[in-house]
């Protein structure tokens, strides 16, 4: 392999970097960090054909991406003009999709009131949609308590919105927040009927935190066993949920050890 290196140089350099910067931002399993280092440019060649080449399928997100921006730009000329609870709305989505949770909260508050000032016509869907959407956008910007009140109108009206996550992620708020025996009550229709990893990590994390560690530990290898059953490019979106259930794990095993030594 050395002595091919002529071959690879200065490709191979670029290769690894390439390799490296995506390890970094997408965070896949450890191993492939050696493999890119001690491997050299075939490594780096392995780990951009099994781990990059499937995420092409993503790039379809970052060309949606410009759409997105530009978009957000004609709406907040058309609001100007026509500030209807509809347009708002759709500008909550487009930030809430960025990320951009501050501006996404103050779009969906503003198409509530706008929904306000027309009950007559406004459908309850229309302003649960709203509510929802604000709601996760006050999660992203990590105001639990902030979010409970939207979510709580959206799961009371319909428990199976948005395939039960409402109910989950009010579950999950109600626990992050002490409210226990909420959180309980409103996890179990969400766990009875969602086994999406969201789900399935953060009712995990709701029985660790009041001790129910055993329980705790079965719910974060149902969460591994989904991260099995999915097709690769699923497995890539719900990245981030498998990382923190491999987390939780980790802390699980270590108070188990340590309640052993005492």
């Amino acid at each position: 392999m050395f002595g091919l290196s002529h071959l690879f140089y200065p490709w191979g350099v670029v290769l690894q970097i390439m390799a490296i910067v995506h390890f970094v931002k997408r965070r896949p399993e450890n191993y492939w960090l050696w493999i890119i280092l001690i491997g050299g440019p075939i490594g780096a060649s392995a780990y951009l054909l099994v781990e990059v080449a499937p995420d092409a399928r993503l790039l379809g997100g970052v060309f949606q991406g410009f759409g997105r921006r530009s978009r957000i730009q004609t709406l907040e000329t058309q609001i100007r003009d026509n500030p209807s609870a509809g347009n708002y709305e759709e500008l909550g989505e487009l930030n809430l999709e960025e990320k951009k949770y501050g501006k996404a909260r103050e779009a969906f508050t503003r198409a509530i009131d706008a929904y306000g000032t027309r009950k007559a016509s406004a459908s309850q869907n229309d302003t649960l949609h709203a509510f929802y959407g604000r709601a996760k956008s006050t999660l992203g910007l990590g105001d639990y308590s902030g979010a409970i009140p939207d979510l709580d109108r959206v799961a009371c009206a319909d428990v199976k919105f948005d395939y039960y996550r409402a109910a989950g992620l009010l579950a999950d708020a109600y626990a992050r927040t002490g409210e226990m025996e909420k959180a309980g009550n409103w996890f179990a229709p969400a766990t009875q009927y969602s086994t999406t990893p969201e789900t399935l990590y953060n009712y995990a994390w709701f029985l660790k935190a009041q001790g129910r560690t055993e329980e705790a530990r079965e719910w974060v290898e149902k969460l591994m066993a989904k991260k099995r059953t999915l097709p690769g490019y699923m497995q890539r979106v719900e990245r981030p949920w498998f990382r923190k259930g491999k987390a939780l794990k980790k802390e699980l095993e270590a108070e188990q050890s340590k309640s052993k030594k005492v």
